[in-house]
């Protein structure tokens, strides 16, 4: 627990863990050879666990892309950090809300329903069907000069998530997915991956929107530098705070205040990782509530898995982020469901055991 009292405490235990041997004890006694389905059991088990019932229903599912600016992009020391300028990521809002985009395609496909957050983006959309307005300010700012984020703008962005996961879960909403949309977020998410897992630097960048070797290099210099630089605490909102994005921080706030509602979590790849990341370093049990949708392309999202010691459902070799991982896992999550709450046991289908 942070030292700093202007900073929220979420306390979270592990879901259910005594419901766990009768969880495995339905799934074995399912018409199919002992653990035939793989990893769908353990996934079907994990879901059992966290809504405490052998007959889950995960009914429909949500999605939240979170979108935010970084201050060290504008500043000319940080230009080289992404291939695609800072406009992006207002300009990607924009087809977020016009339905154009790959996680609108996905979530349409998937039948999920998608909210799309303004965490801090550096651009004023006024107000929009569609977007939820979050903004904590135009941008973080930069890493150069000193933290991210004041602690009151952190608290503030995690307040943001918190209330927003709250809200769907008095509506009944069950399981809650995650994306991201922000130019330089790459950057943020290897920086908090370094100081939270203590793998060196250069293991944690990655290529972001698509780097050659010139700017990777280059990268790495620039975020070891930061890295080396840094004499904060190595705990969760600490480094969030110094490294991390408003859209990054209002993840993390959803993320714990969904766990603590007894919501499945559907986590995207590295940057919605990154987030699970601090939320796991804030409250340890946070990673039993998460599914990782799958292994992304970028660098330091195995080392984020390996740290949290938990296991993708599938790897595509992805790295768009936007939620795009989730939404393609999402199907797998309802088919886990139903093999648990809907298959026939051998004694209701009459079928002999081995």
């Amino acid at each position: 627990m942070s030292s700093r009292p202007a900073l929220p405490h979420f306390a979270l235990d592990p879901p259910a863990p005594d419901l766990g041997p009768a969880l495995q004890a339905c799934l074995d006694g399912k018409t199919k050879p002992v653990g035939s389905l793989g990893r769908l059991e353990s996934l079907a088990l994990q879901i059992g666990q966290v809504f405490g019932t052998l007959v889950p229903e995960p009914g429909t599912g949500h999605l939240l892309v979170c979108a935010g600016d970084h201050g060290a992009l504008r500043d000319a020391r940080g230009r080289g950090l992404s291939a695609y300028p800072a406009d992006v990521t207002w300009q990607m809002v924009e087809n977020f809300l016009a339905g154009g985009a790959a996680i609108n395609v996905l979530a349409r496909e998937a039948g999920l329903a998608l909210h799309v957050a303004d965490c801090g983006v550096a651009h004023d959309f006024g107000t929009r069907p569609g977007l939820l307005a979050c903004k904590v300010g135009h941008g973080t700012a930069s890493w150069f000069d000193g933290p991210a984020m004041q602690d009151s703008e952190c608290a503030r962005a995690l307040s943001n998530g918190a209330d927003f996961a709250r809200g769907l879960a008095a509506q009944g909403v069950r399981v809650l997915g995650f994306g991201e949309m922000g130019i330089g977020n790459t950057a943020s998410a290897s920086l908090l991956t370094h100081l939270l897992t203590g793998v060196a630097m250069d293991d944690c960048v990655g290529r972001g929107t698509g780097l050659d070797d010139a700017a990777l290099a280059e990268k790495k210099r620039v975020l070891a530098a930061l890295a080396d630089g840094y004499r904060g605490e190595r705990e969760a909102w600490s480094v969030l705070a110094a490294f991390g994005g408003f859209e990054i921080a209002t993840m993390v706030g959803a993320m714990l205040a969904a766990a603590q509602s007894r919501m499945l979590l559907l986590v995207d790849g590295f940057i919605s990782s990154a987030a699970a990341l601090v939320g796991c370093a804030h409250a340890p049990a946070l990673r039993h509530y998460c599914v990782f949708s799958h292994r992304s392309q970028e660098r330091g999202h195995a080392i984020q898995l390996s740290h949290m010691q938990v296991q993708p459902l599938l790897d595509l070799d992805l790295r768009l982020g936007e939620g795009t991982g989730a939404a393609l896992a999402w199907p797998l999550v309802r088919s886990a469901a139903a093999i648990l709450r809907d298959m026939a046991s051998f004694e209701s289908a009459g079928v002999s055991k081995a």
